[in-house]
């Protein structure tokens, strides 16, 4: 049964600065911001958070159901994603408008900085979830505003269980926003940072959300794994040790795809997150949000 995912389709424009931001920015100077990174080596990947959830869904043998909207460049990126067998009957196309696009800079300590332009992600409301019985599972990933809003608002109304995953579209809202967001969830899933961002905005903590209604509070914390949260009680599972870190672009995303191949089959979360886990392994060992391959066979086993 396909796995519905709400979100961006973007092309990403990647480089690398051979150096450290925090070398490069003065914390007294901030004030008057001025800075410039010479970057050697550049590369245009497609990207946006449904498309590589929806990359690494595919590649485990899943069926993603993508919700979306392209501009008038898009063409190509539809192409890739039926490619995967992917459905695209709900990627809109806005023909007056570029398709979204990332601009990111990764030092070598893989910290990054990233200008993103919407395009036509900003209509990406306009299309609504689909009323189709065989939608067991969905993801509301980072998107337009209105579209997180509104279809957050239609899954809940639909009682299909959703992933909400606020990325770096948290900011957008404010705490009410996300109270909401979280009231309409099935599961919640953030980053460390985002995690401390969303219990600020809230007023909560980790625990007291997870002593809701949720089933569970996902937490990644890159190389050291993730903390499951689930009824006030924080379980870790531990990382996977990558062969090679070359790019994080896109890792949280193929967690996530792995995260739905799971919850669609009915894995308890321990698993599901412990093969996100795997695949995030992978993902940053490779360039680009949607160029990691493996064994689908073996990781699931």
């Amino acid at each position: 049964m396909p796995a519905l995912i709400c979100g961006s389709l973007a092309f990403d424009t990647i480089t690398t600065f051979p150096g450290r931001f925090a070398q490069q920015i003065l914390p007294d100077q901030v004030h008057i911001l001025n800075v410039s990174f010479l970057v050697p080596t550049l590369r245009r990947e497609f990207g946006g958070c449904a498309g590589n959830i929806a990359y690494t869904l595919s590649q485990l043998g899943g069926e993603p159901l993508v919700l979306a909207a392209i501009g008038s460049d898009g063409q190509e990126y539809l192409q890739r994603l039926k490619s995967w067998g992917a459905s695209t009957e709900h990627v809109r196309v806005i023909d007056d408008s570029y398709t979204a696009q990332a601009i990111i800079i990764t030092d070598t300590d893989n910290n990054q900085i990233t200008a993103f332009h919407p395009g036509a992600m900003q209509s990406a409301h306009m299309t609504p979830v689909p009323s189709r019985d065989d939608i067991r599972v969905a993801i509301v990933a980072p998107d337009g505003r209105d579209a997180m809003l509104q279809h957050a608002e239609q899954l809940a109304a639909a009682n299909v269980p959703f992933v909400f995953d606020p990325g770096q579209g948290l900011p957008m809202f404010d705490g009410d926003d996300l109270k909401r967001f979280v009231s309409q969830a099935t599961w919640v899933a953030v980053n460390d940072y985002e995690g401390r961002m969303l219990c600020e905005r809230t007023g909560e903590t980790l625990e007291s959300l997870s002593s809701s209604h949720l089933k569970g509070v996902i937490v990644t914390l890159g190389a050291q794994g993730c903390d499951l949260w689930q009824q006030g009680v924080r379980t870790h599972v531990p990382g996977v040790a990558a062969t090679d870190v070359v790019d994080p672009t896109g890792c949280g995303d193929a967690f996530r795809g792995a995260l739905l191949f799971g919850l669609e089959r009915g894995w308890p979360l321990e698993r599901c997150i412990a093969l996100g886990n795997k695949i995030g392994a992978l993902k940053i060992a490779c360039r680009g949000g949607q160029n990691h391959t493996f064994d689908a066979t073996t990781l699931i086993a």
